[in-house]
């Protein structure tokens, strides 16, 4: 037996761990399929059947935009084509997976079995990450429930095992929290990152973890398309790209392999927030971390601030100290932004329900099933529920019950957004390039009014729409604003001397609007519906930005969040800036002032925060 452990420690001593690890192996690298545009179908069907006739691939990785938009249909169709490879592959979806999926990543889940992975081959741990954003548009983001994840795959992962880290985007600044996922892998044996994303490619230095971009598989304006293969040897993994059906070309990229020792010390960019020293009378009063993504804004009902996360669960926290009371866990992620009726909460879920809590305990009250996810945020009016869901319907329901009142079933796209009454109407976006407005008694339709683009992308479906004078204003992502007679549903006006996107607010007095220009401004129109008059404006040095947070005035204080996890509070008097505060480095929901200089903010990260001031 002793003659046996000397000859494995000589083996140990001869040889390094990688080598004892590494075995050489190809497989191929697809991304950015786009299924649901121009030729990608075909695209991906070519690319197929190239990967089935090389003989010396182990499997497959797909780095994420499986589809354009993220409907079911699109995920159905990638999914089947996938199916036709004769090796095994492995999934992660992109922002086109997620930033318009009508199910909330639920769909991509359910057709692929997971959204981020973690397998063995010849010696060599991949792992595989989603990335976001989920349903609002914001920065890239590794989800907050992909990070707890990665933090057990690694936990079990030995120190010496080389990795190979799988994700859709670089992991750069392109993604809001970068350096959660390289401080983390530079812990480990990580030998290079692969990611798509740009269409091309580009070798990357992510912190010293050498990166791998990859072309898309669409053939652009070639005669065809194409992938890379990516050969792992002892000491190098050469990168291949391959046109399909002509020839794979020589390497462009030659990443070499061995044991890492990554310096954690170095002076890498990271998120500051000094901002906050200089804002003193501003404080965070308490924090609390969920283990998901939220994308909603907290409800405050009882004493509690109440949210739903992107893996289905609702929780429950003292308003005063952010300690969890109670959860309750739904089958789907939530981004639907709870609406109280008297002591219940009422929001809808992934899963397909609407649901009705207790908010002092948790329990249920009551769940309706509608027939897809339900991403849009209700809104209650004289014991009546008005929300949309993704199966092409808006519903109207008893508060009390959950019952159907009435339904209006000519949507052709998901709602994701909250409704507005006015004029006895309920008003909403929808993501079919189509605002609706439907009387609030029957749900027979109105009117609909589209700002005329082709592009589904352009839809005012995520914006809160507001009303003055018998008016309607929203902002889309054609970063117009509109104006749109209430009555008729016809345009009155429409202006982009402002480059303003999806973030709108209306003065308490209804007189003002208020609107955030993509780059540093602040933007206040009259809410005239004869003319888009811009009545002032105010460089708030913010950066370039473009997430759907809406803006509130109360008390002469008009708050609103960022892309960059920074809150704004603007006098909209002296048009001075009041004060603004850092909570994290992700995107900034819709806050919610629950009066007394408090205010609750939720991040896309899943952090929770009581401002005080």
């Amino acid at each position: 037996m002793k003659k046996y452990i000397i000859s494995a420690l000589l083996i140990i001593l001869l040889f390094p761990a990688t080598a004892i690890y590494a075995q050489n192996f190809k497989f191929a690298h697809v991304s950015d399929t786009h299924i649901g545009s121009g030729t990608a179908e075909e695209d991906l069907n070519r690319t197929v059947g190239d990967i089935n006739s090389q003989e010396d691939l182990d499997f497959v990785i797909v780095t994420g935009d499986i589809t354009e938009m993220g409907t079911d249909e699109e995920l159905a169709l990638a999914k089947k084509t996938l199916e036709n490879l004769d090796i095994p592959y492995y999934v992660v979806p992109g922002n086109h997976d997620t930033g318009w999926s009508e199910s909330g990543g639920v769909s991509f889940i359910r057709e692929f079995g997971y959204d981020k992975f973690s397998f063995e081959h010849n010696g060599y741990k991949f792992i595989g990450c989603a990335s976001g954003p989920y349903v609002r548009m914001s920065d890239g983001h590794i989800p907050r429930d992909a990070i707890v994840w990665l933090d057990e795959v690694l936990k079990a992962t030995p120190k010496d095992q080389p990795i190979i880290f799988v994700n859709h985007y670089p992991i750069d600044n392109s993604l809001d929290n970068w350096f959660e996922i390289t401080e983390r892998l530079k812990k480990y044996n990580t030998q290079f990152a692969i990611c798509g994303h740009g269409h091309r490619n580009k070798a990357f230095d992510f912190e010293g973890i050498p990166g791998i971009m990859g072309r898309s598989s669409l053939r652009a304006k070639q005669e065809t398309g194409g992938y890379n293969i990516i050969e792992v040897t002892e000491d190098t993994a050469n990168v291949y790209e391959r046109t399909l059906g002509v020839e794979t070309h020589t390497a462009w990229n030659s990443v070499e392999l061995g044991n890492r020792n990554y310096k954690m010390d170095t002076d890498y960019e990271r998120p500051s927030y000094k901002m906050n020293d200089s804002f003193p009378k501003v404080q965070k009063t308490w924090e609390y971390h969920s283990d998901a993504n939220v994308i909603s804004t907290p409800a405050v009902n009882s004493g509690k601030v109440i949210f739903g996360n992107s893996t289905g669960l609702v929780e429950a926290l003292a308003e005063d100290t952010g300690k969890k009371i109670w959860s309750f866990e739904t089958d789907g992620g939530i981004f639907s932004s709870p609406a109280n009726f008297k002591k219940d909460v009422i929001f809808g879920s992934g899963d397909g329900n609407i649901y009705s809590l207790d908010s002092e305990s948790g329990k249920i009250n009551w769940e309706t099933k509608t027939g897809a996810s339900v991403l849009g945020s209700p809104i209650v009016e004289d014991g009546v529920i008005y929300i949309g869901g993704s199966d092409g319907i808006f519903r109207a329901l008893k508060a009390k019950s959950g019952k159907e009142i009435w339904k209006f079933s000519g949507l052709k796209g998901p709602v994701v957004s909250k409704p507005l009454i006015y004029q006895n109407k309920i008003i909403f976006g929808a993501w079919d390039k189509h605002l609706y407005a439907l009387n609030i008694k029957t749900g027979e339709l109105e009117w609909k009014w589209t700002n005329g683009s082709a592009n589904r992308m352009f839809s005012p479906a995520m914006v809160i729409p507001v009303a003055a004078d018998g008016a309607i204003y929203i902002v889309a992502p054609d970063r117009y604003i509109s104006a749109i007679n209430a009555e008729t549903g016809n345009t009155l006006w429409r202006s982009n001397e402002a480059k303003v996107r999806e973030s709108l607010g209306i003065s308490q007095d209804g007189e003002t609007l208020y609107a955030k220009t993509m780059n540093d401004t602040l933007v206040a129109y009259k809410a005239n519906g004869a003319n888009s008059e811009i009545t002032w404006k105010k460089d708030l040095k913010y950066g370039y930005d473009h997430v759907p947070s809406m803006l509130i005035e109360k008390l002469d204080e008009l708050y609103f969040g960022g892309r960059n996890g920074v809150v704004f509070s603007v006098n909209p008097v002296n048009k001075k800036l009041n004060w603004k505060y850092k909570i994290d480095n992700s995107m900034v929901n819709t806050v919610n002032d629950i009066g007394d200089r408090k205010l609750i903010a939720a991040t896309m990260d899943g952090k929770i925060v009581l401002l005080e001031w």
